[in-house]
């Protein structure tokens, strides 16, 4: 297990190196930053070319990216161009944000595993074909669009919410967090209900029935504990999707989270802000894929890793 876990972290190091490389030269070419710090109005010659020293930009393109690197080692992300460390930024953003993703998965793993436990036991019937219909129908409508209907219905109409959410807590996040979700959740109860009606047919479910074993600890115990690996590889995959999608929920719910500061940065050519969320994003894709890895063995006894 040991030689594993190192051999899938040196892995990760071209990955982190490459991702992030990849986004630093996509950023810095997405327009002039000093263009927008002067407003409306041009810069003169000397103020912009002192705002590039100031902040590094005269210098080429691969200099800036080690530059970068080695501050990010140490723990410095760079300063935004209003001058507050991207470091404070990110210790407001991701705390609203990582609360909203929490809920977001709850209701993915509880929900959506649940729904595509009873539908795949009871596939054909009534109920198999309601949830079908009903998660056809989430997938197909747009995120925005579920989200402004139910802060229109719940939060403006019937006033059950806020419609913009203030403190960030767990109890406010419950309507947004259902909207980040409803997509994926859709995709967890379907690809539950299809991993589960596959291995009900398996030669090991035949035999733990033909051994008298309760039907309980033969859903659980065996059939659930194999049919969830796909799941969890999705849900795992998905955590830094939903961290780094929240961009239009947190804009419907006046959300200050790591969208939020994600769309102000790419929307005012903030390179800085914008590699410096988009650097941590990566890692928390790295980690989750990493965890996700070592949860295999735990879901299934035949998978050893060496």
């Amino acid at each position: 297990m040991g030689r594993h876990v190192l051999r899938r972290l040196l892995q990760m190091i071209p990955v982190f190196v490459g991702a992030t490389l990849l986004i630093f030269l996509m950023v810095n070419v997405m327009g002039d930053p000093v263009a927008g710090l002067c407003g409306e109005r041009a810069c003169d010659p000397a103020t912009a070319a002192q705002l590039r020293r100031e902040f590094g930009l005269d210098q080429p393109v691969w200099r800036q990216y080690l530059t970068y690197m080695a501050k990010v080692f140490t723990g410095d992300f760079g300063t935004a161009f209003n001058g507050q460390p991207v470091t404070e930024l990110m210790a407001t953003a991701f705390p609203v944000t990582v609360r909203l993703t929490v809920v977001a998965v709850l209701f993915e793993v509880v929900v959506g595993v649940t729904l595509g436990v009873v539908t795949g036991l009871r596939r054909g019937r009534p109920v198999d074909t309601a949830v079908l219909l009903a998660t056809l129908v989430v997938i197909s409508v747009p995120t925005f669009v579920t989200g402004l209907l139910l802060q229109l219905l719940l939060g403006i109409k019937w006033q059950w919410i806020r419609p913009s959410v203030r403190a960030g807590g767990f109890d406010e996040l419950i309507v947004p967090g259902l909207v980040l979700a409803s997509v994926s959740l859709a995709y967890v109860t379907r690809l539950t209900r299809t991993s589960l009606a596959e291995n009900r047919r398996s030669d090991y479910v035949r035999t733990a029935v033909a051994k008298g074993l309760p039907r309980r600890r033969v859903v659980t115990r065996h059939l659930l504990r194999n049919s969830l690996i796909p799941v969890v590889t999705f849900i795992g995959t998905d955590i830094g999707a939903l961290m780094g999608g929240a961009i239009v929920t947190e804009r419907i719910f006046n959300i200050h989270g790591v969208g939020y500061q994600l769309y102000q940065g790419i929307l005012r050519q903030n390179s800085q802000t914008v590699v410096g969320f988009v650097t941590v994003l990566v890692l928390v894709f790295l980690v989750a894929n990493l965890l996700v890895d070592l949860l295999y063995a735990v879901l299934d006894p035949r998978i050893r890793h060496a």
